[in-house]
């Protein structure tokens, strides 16, 4: 099992108040909500819980406004890597990148980084971050905007960011609430998931972000079960509220509501912007005052709206001296609000670069007397780097996918490696280092990018990325590759080249690329980023493939390793990898407690039934750097390893952090 034995090693011990989710009193929350829900008219209820409709409004979404409780508009505004449309923000990589770290405090870092920069902007909810797309498909486009196709990896993303972005003073917005795996045919497909794998796989992402206390969770186009996911009673009632114990709000993704009464009854607690894209299609606003008016929606369950709507506003305390909304839709507005937050958005980017081959030890790189950089990766877009709408272009440095996801990047560090200023010199000895940078991009349907509408067309290198780095090793036997893409990519035409001595995986770096990149290839830190995905050897290894339409999830539980485990599949590189220049030794492994199955049992806390979270057993070990090279940078790692013990039980395991020897043979104990 490439992934099993692995992760109990990656995953470390907690650290501090950055192993739990944002604390606050959802009780005391609804105490003044209820307060103010009495003083409020039903013209004013409808407004709260209707936008104001599509491009009316400085943001990608308003609400209407309730001056009886001095209630202003709330702004939604996009997106899970930063504030989109505005300058003067920080465009962060993206949480494919974030979870590569496999650092919990980061993760939280770069939450509180992005929360602190919405609410500066007077931003109220940031539509972040990302669980849905999980990853079913290694080709879908929006797979970045996310934390790894392994549920506890990506709760665990979910859980810090969450966490991070509401510390700050913003309501953060888990999406897209459920079953959306793919852009194709996005809003019209059918998810058909059996319960098990709901559970184990696309629901847990989901649970531990509500017991975070995440303020608001956004329902995807797609329908589930043949109903549509926004209008869906098992997704919104039974699962969402009920089971895990959800107490924000509902808000639809943009344009994906299709009915008054059944959205309002299926669990829907706010619609954005409150019409179709072209300002028509209109079904709450007047229609669902009506729709009370003649009780097809008690008014009861207009209250509820009103009162998880407000609660999430008073759980963030935006009801206090919140500032003004400055962003402006179009990517002009907004004051400079990036502070410090570039450092982290730097640690992030290198923390998640994953060194996946190093032969001979030609890293880190020792001042090399020359270096030639070769392909058009390397440098920015020369048209200049947000001169294509949304990120829609694969020009120059990759940091980001394309889409709704994306944000202004205030600049580019790109790769300029004349670190020890060496000659950068595309002819001559094959002894000089040479760089290749290849790249493969994905995003939202909305846009086309060199024929791949969203999802990607395939697996491989775009601008014949392959052919280039063959071409490069055909003469030079120090050969380095680095990668940035959105995802796993075949590098089997490649990776066993005697000449391709290195392969760097940066991933989707945002803003600042090159400094993280050259702080790793020179060694100012080892590598320490893990995979999030497995990479395959071939694309067909993955089990699963872009539909044309889609009525059932036939893997259920086998994506990604599971399916290469299940099948006896080797990949070219497990979920969890990554090299480090040093080497480590385990010893003295210890675990106590005897893990259970069984239905899950206690009180329904925000995630779930609180047996859900019990720790059953403790892992103890010593690690030791028994190499030659310090591992000058140790940061604390995730925390858990989840046992799937039973259909809808999942337990925990605490866990041991990374090694911080400095040198080899020193050694420390962790409990």
């Amino acid at each position: 099992m490439h992934f099993h034995s692995f992760v109990l090693f990656a995953l470390a011990a907690p650290w501090a108040a950055e192993a739990q989710g944002f604390v606050a009193s959802w009780d005391d929350a609804y105490t003044k909500a209820n307060a103010a829900l009495a003083k409020l008219s039903t013209t004013e209820k409808i407004a709260i819980v209707t936008g104001i409709g599509w491009g009316k409004g400085a943001c990608a979404g308003n609400t209407g406004t309730a001056s009886s409780i001095n209630f202003r508009s709330l702004c939604l505004q996009d997106g899970p890597l930063g504030v989109r449309s505005a300058t003067g923000i920080t465009a962060f990589p993206p949480g494919i990148q974030a979870a590569s770290t496999w650092d919990r405090s980061l993760m939280r870092e770069r939450g509180r980084g992005i929360g602190g920069q919405t609410k500066a902007l007077g931003v109220n909810v940031i539509l972040g971050p990302v669980a849905g797309p999980l990853g079913e498909f290694a080709q879908g486009g929006r797979n970045w905007e996310g934390f790894g196709n392994d549920p506890y990896l990506c709760g665990v993303g979910m859980e810090q960011t969450v966490a991070g972005i509401q510390e700050a003073g913003a309501q953060a917005c888990g999406k897209h609430y459920i079953g959306n795996e793919q852009e194709k045919n996005r809003e019209t497909m059918n998810s058909v998931i059996d319960e098990r794998t709901m559970h184990e796989l696309y629901l847990w992402p989901f649970a531990e972000a509500v017991k975070a206390n995440l303020a608001s969770i956004m329902c995807s186009y797609n329908k589930l079960g043949g109903k549509w996911s926004c209008e869906n009673p098992h997704a919104l009632n039974e699962l969402l509220k009920q089971e895990l114990g959800f107490r924000g709000f509902v808000v639809t993704d943009w344009n994906a509501q299709h009915s008054t009464a059944d959205s309002a009854n299926a669990g829907l607690d706010m619609t954005m912007p409150g019409s179709d894209f072209d300002g028509k299609n209109i079904y709450w606003g007047t229609a669902l005052q009506s729709a009370v008016s003649s009780k097809q929606v008690s008014s009861a369950r207009l209250d509820d709206m009103v009162k998880r709507i407000l609660a999430s506003w008073y759980l963030t305390k935006q009801d206090q001296n919140y500032p003004a909304t400055t962003v402006v839709k179009g990517g002009t507005g907004g004051r400079n609000v990036q502070g410090n937050n570039g450092t982290i958005a730097k640690n992030v980017a290198r923390d998640g670069i994953v060194l996946l081959k190093n032969a001979g030890n030609l890293l880190p790189l020792k001042k090399p007397k020359s270096i030639a950089i070769v392909g058009s990766g390397a440098v920015a877009n020369p048209k200049g780097i947000n001169s294509c709408t949304d990120n829609g272009c694969n020009t120059g440095t990759l940091t980001m996918g394309w889409g709704s996801g994306t944000a202004t990047l205030p600049h580019l560090r790109h790769y300029n490696l004349n670190r020890y200023s060496q000659r950068r010199c595309l002819r001559g000895s094959i002894r000089r280092r040479r760089i290749v940078f290849i790249t493969s991009d994905s995003g939202e349907s909305y846009i086309t990018v060199e024929t791949n509408a969203g999802d990607r067309s395939d697996l491989n290198a775009w601008h014949n990325g392959n052919d280039l780095v063959k071409a490069v090793a055909a003469i030079n036997k120090n050969t380095i590759v680095v990668v940035n893409s959105v995802g796993p990519i075949i590098l089997e035409s490649f990776a066993d080249l005697a000449n391709v001595k290195a392969i760097v995986w940066a991933g989707l770096p945002g803003q600042e690329a090159g400094n993280a990149l050259v702080e790793v290839l020179y060694g100012d830190v080892s590598p320490s980023g893990k995979l999030p995905y497995t990479i395959a050897k071939s694309a067909s290894n993955y089990g699963t493939s872009i539909q044309a339409t889609t009525d059932g999830f036939s893997e259920g539980l086998f994506i990604d390793y599971r399916y290469l485990d299940k099948n006896k599949i080797d990949p070219r590189y497990e979920f969890g990898f990554g090299l480090s220049y040093t080497t480590f030794n385990y010893s003295n492994l210890d675990i106590t407690g005897t893990p259970t199955s069984g239905a899950e049992s206690g009180d329904t806390i925000p995630g779930g039934s609180a047996s859900l979270f019990d720790v059953v057993a403790t892992v103890t070990a010593t690690i030791t750097n028994s190499g030659s090279v310090d591992r000058r940078r140790s940061r604390p790692t995730l925390h858990r390893v989840t046992i799937f013990s039973a259909f809808n039980t999942y337990k925990t395991i605490e866990g041991f952090p990374e090694a911080e020897s400095e040198g080899g043979g020193e050694s420390d104990s962790y409990v």
